[in-house]
């Protein structure tokens, strides 16, 4: 059973978490780096509802999704917050596009762009361990005996 679980999230909220997560240092201006202070609230978009600003310096527009997976997207921050959630708990692509009213396809290509984000940023060095423990599991693929 599948329920638009994003009803249930604040929008407000999920902006404050987004930003600690993805702009630690503050939202700044991605060309010249200026905080949001040097910056003038420009518009609101309409689907996401999300501020864009206007930078006094290089006149530069952004809003919170900037040099982020999520830049050009159009979700909201409540669909933002819990896709997140959703491919760090490893939910279906499907079920998290029905329960945030998104289309497959939109929800695919966020997941591979963040799967792909997070390749780049694995370490490359090799472990300090001589030695590895693996567990494995084994399992009947329908054989007999």
């Amino acid at each position: 059973m599948d329920f638009p679980i994003v009803d249930l999230l604040d929008d407000e909220m999920s902006i404050v978490w987004l930003q600690t997560h993805f702009h630690p240092q503050g939202l700044k201006c991605p060309p010249c780096h200026a905080g949001v202070e040097q910056a003038r609230e420009f518009r609101r978009t309409k689907t996401s509802g999300l501020v864009v600003y206007r930078c006094r310096t290089c006149h530069g527009v952004y809003n919170l999704y900037s040099d982020t997976v999520f830049e050009g997207c159009h979700l909201r921050p409540s669909q933002v917050v819990l896709f997140v959630r959703g491919v760090c708990k490893g939910e279906p692509t499907a079920t998290m596009a029905r329960e945030l009213n998104v289309c497959r396809q939109t929800a695919l290509g966020l997941r591979r762009r963040l799967q792909a984000n997070s390749e780049t940023l694995q370490p490359t060095t090799p472990l300090s361990d001589t030695r590895t423990e693996t567990d494995e599991m084994f399992q009947n693929a329908g054989e007999k005996r």
